[in-house]
This record gives structure tokens, sequence and C-alpha cells, in this order.
């Protein structure tokens, strides 16, 4: 038996360490049997591109002379945009995608729980390729469903079926490509036969995220890499031009970024996880009873204690600028206690004691380092033109209406607030 267990834990050793060696998977997906529409080909094309964490003020604090230049000559909130709430990479990365805001598209952090599927949602796991957890009609999915082909070099929902359609190119997530891997990739896309080509492309790029929280936002690392992507949309810009199509660039980020000193840690409550599923992110702990009679002698509790660092509220009292409560959830994904740290202090937990020096996830109205980059050229903008910061659920609604698709579905965005930045 001893021998058996032994051979048994050996068999588990090699598994595990194969399946930790095994080559990632960086083919292109293709879904099958798809042209576009007759009589599309003269229809724009549109860009939209993702630099993770790139701070709304990075283009003139960095000196990024590429970007400011395309900004200067196009369309450009210089104020930054307002990321949805929280400002956490997946939950703004869908809104962007879908015109909603978290609590109502689903993606309401990085990782949370569903008490409905008793699940979890997190990075890493099969779930980010199941369409069922994600609401709404992602944009690549609205131009699939019009007639038009979508391509995407990562964005948050592309490897699911979410909203029931997958782009037509697509990639499994990783980070295995350079700057000049993805450019070939999209150029590759735009020489394709009319028939075939997508016009609308989505592009991640994840350094600065990656160096601003590593090193913090004031980091010499985290310049490099705003000078990294600087120089790789130039080159994107060089290698599109001899194109001659009429393509459309955006170029946005998720949230921004803030270094938070030791000083700001506040330490998380006890809670009781034989009664309640936590799910403490730093800068949002949202807490879920097992059973509901549970929840409000837990949250007099914690009010009890008046405590000064951080707050607490039901989740159906969050605050309603936040769109971020039952009133948008009707899942109880974002819990059913709500604890916010004030300003950009992080709640730190006994199992997490040591968060990166660079954080994002607050209100960007109390942190407003949270802010968003956003630019964009292109025959379909205007040339010159400076915007007041606005929500990025207004993205998508704007896409539509360069690639003239039509919205049945209800969104949060709205279309007004950009249109003074359209031809």
């Amino acid at each position: 038996m001893r021998k058996f267990l032994i051979l048994l834990l050996i068999s588990i050793s090699g598994l595990i360490t194969a399946q930790k060696q095994a080559p990632i998977d960086t083919a292109q997906m293709i879904t099958p049997y798809r042209v576009n529409a007759s009589g599309i080909s003269e229809k724009p094309y549109v860009i939209l591109i993702s630099a993770d964490g790139f701070r709304y003020d990075y283009i003139k604090k960095y000196a990024a002379h590429n970007l400011h230049h395309l900004a200067e000559n196009g369309v450009w909130a210089k104020k930054g945009m307002y990321p949805s709430y929280p400002s956490i990479t997946f939950p703004n990365h869908y809104s962007i995608a879908t015109g909603m805001y978290p609590a109502r598209h689903g993606i309401v952090d990085n990782v949370f729980y569903d008490p409905q599927r008793d699940d979890m949602y997190r990075l890493g796991s099969g779930s980010v390729i199941d369409g069922s957890w994600y609401r709404g009609l992602p944009i690549w999915g609205l131009t699939e469903q019009q007639g038009l082909l979508s391509a995407c070099l990562f964005w948050v929902g592309s490897e699911s079926n979410a909203g029931g359609y997958m782009p037509t190119y697509w990639y499994k997530y990783h980070e295995k490509f350079n700057d000049d891997d993805r450019i070939r990739i999209v150029r590759n896309w735009l020489t394709m036969p009319d028939s075939i080509r997508p016009h609308l492309i989505t592009l991640y790029f994840p350094e600065v995220d990656k160096m601003g929280h590593k090193y913090g936002p004031e980091a010499k690392e985290t310049e490099a890499s705003v000078h990294y992507i600087d120089k790789a949309i130039q080159k994107l810009v060089n290698e599109l031009e001899p194109l001659n199509l009429p393509i459309n660039y955006i170029f946005v980020s998720d949230h921004g970024m803030i270094g938070v000193p030791k000083s700001d840690y506040i330490p998380m409550p006890d809670i009781d996880t034989e009664k309640y599923m936590v799910v403490n992110t730093r800068t949002i702990a949202r807490i879920t009873a097992f059973d509901r009679k549970d929840i409000l002698p837990l949250y007099q509790k914690l009010v009890d204690v008046k405590p000064k660092d951080y707050k607490v509220y039901l989740a159906e009292n969050f605050p309603q600028k936040l769109h971020y409560s039952t009133r948008e959830d009707t899942s109880r994904r974002i819990g059913d206690i709500i604890l916010v740290p004030a300003g950009s202090k992080l709640l730190v937990s006994a199992d997490r004691p040591n968060p990166p020096i660079g954080n994002h996830g607050f209100d960007h109205r109390k942190v407003p380092e949270m802010k968003a980059a956003f630019i964009a050229w292109g025959p379909a903008f205007k040339a010159g033109k400076k915007l007041c910061p606005f929500e990025n659920v207004d993205i998508y609604p704007m896409i539509a209406q360069i690639l003239s698709l039509q919205i049945h579905q209800p969104i949060d965005g709205n279309m007004k607030r950009l249109k003074k930045a359209l031809r």
C-alpha cells in the first residue's frame, strides 16, 4: 500500500511538472466559415488598443513623443478618461468592450464569487473562457452579428462565446509576443482579401501595468515601459500606413496607478469564513453570506467598531454614482457587504501581507491617479480636438457609429458625450 502511495505521489508530481513545462499555445484560433457581408469593402476599420495601467498623464509625464504627436493631431482626453468602478483590469476591459458598468455586465473584479453558481471567477482558470459568466454583447460580437469580421489579439472575454459570438480571429492569452509579433499579426489581418479581412481589431499591451505594480508609477522601469509602448504604437502606424486603408485608431487604458506606502496599509477585519465568502482585492473587499440571515448581524458588528480607515456598506446602499450596487447586480456577485478603504489606502489580510508598490482599484473621484488614457486618430476623428473627461462605457457606441452598427441591446454608454470627437 505504501509503495502504491509513493508511486501515486510520484505520478502526480510528474503530472504537475509536465503541466508547468507544457508549451504555451501561441497559435491563432479561427472561427470557421465566416466572411464579411457583401458590399462592406468600403467600410472603415477600427483598431482598439489597450495599454494596461497607462495612467492618463503618462504621455506628458514621461515624454511619450509619438503618442503626444498623435494626441495633439487627433482627439485627446488630456485630463483623462473615467474608468468604471472598481478601477480594476478585468471589469474595465469588459466595460469598454460592452458599454456596460461592471455590476451589469457581471465581471465585477478580477476575482469574485457568484453565490447562484456557488463558484469563483478568477484569472488563470476555466471561468475566463466560459461565456456563461459574461453578460452583454461585446463589440466584436456586435460586428459579427451585423456582418463584419473581427479579430482579437487579446481582450477580456474574447476567448469565450460571450454574448453568443466568438471573434473570427483570436488568440489564447499569453505574454510571449513582443511588439514586433503583435504588429506583424495585425498587418497580416489587414492584408487579407476583402472578404475575410477583419474590420474591428483589438490589441492589448500588459507592460506598463506590470512595471507600475512592481516598481510604482514613479519608477524608471515604469517610464521605460511607457517609452516601449510609445515606440510600438508608432511602429504599428508606420507599418499600416502603406496599406492605404481607412484605419481608425483608439488608444486607451483600463485604469491608472498610484504608489501606496506601508503607512497606508489597513488590517482587514477578521471574518468567519464558515459563514461568509470573503474576497479582498485590497482596494475593495466583498463579503457574501452563505445564509442571508447572517448579513445584518455582521454588518452591524463591522459598523459598531466605527472604523476610521474604511467604510462599511450594505451592497444595496452602495453610492449610486458608482453603479456598483444591487440596483445593477441581481446575482450578488458584488457581495452583500462591501468594505472600501479611505482614499488610496489598502485593506491588507494576514494571508496576503505584501501588496505591490503600485495599486489601482480606487474611485477616480477620490484618487485622480486612477484616470485612464484616451487618444484617437484616423479619418473618422477630428484633428486637434481636446475632450473633457468622459466614462469609458461611451467608447462602445462610438465604435458602433464609426462602423455603422446598430445597437439594440441596453447599454450604459452614451454616444452624445463623444459625438464631438467625430467628423
